[in-house]
């Protein structure tokens, strides 16, 4: 169960807001081995006085449309699928709302399973037998 966190720019609309979450879900889905229904996303529009990021940082030139992706998941994918999961979400990004490849920055943490608690103050996946995780 990944969380997502994505950070933008006011001036994306409904519509591209609602787009970025669903290519993120995607490509976790797609590269990652995330199940479908695993969908946690908090999206956060910014104006410039909370949104500080430095515009060609490693010589890539970013924009006003700078979009930063923050996945916390589980630990234990290769770097093989990570790599897959930022040019899936990079590419699915440029055909679904344009956006260049510059302006996609993405941070993915791993933590444990013990790490995570779903509810009833509990730590989910040490009550729940691995069969009720999907």
């Amino acid at each position: 169960m990944p969380l997502v966190r994505i950070d933008l720019m006011q001036g994306f609309t409904v519509d591209e807001r609602k787009a970025i979450g669903d290519c993120v879900q995607l490509a976790m889905v797609e590269t990652l081995n995330v199940p479908e229904r695993d969908r946690f996303q908090i999206v956060t529009e910014h104006g410039a006085e909370t949104f500080d990021f430095n515009r060609s940082y490693l010589d890539i030139e970013r924009s006003v449309r700078f979009v930063m992706v923050q996945v916390t998941l589980s630990a234990g994918r290769t770097v093989e699928a990570k790599q897959a999961f930022y040019a899936r979400l990079a590419e699915l990004l440029a055909k679904q709302i344009g956006l260049r490849t510059e302006d996609l920055g993405i941070a993915l943490t791993e933590n444990q399973r013990h790490d995570w608690s779903f509810g009833h103050g509990e730590a989910s996946y040490v009550v729940l037998p691995p069969e009720q995780w999907r």
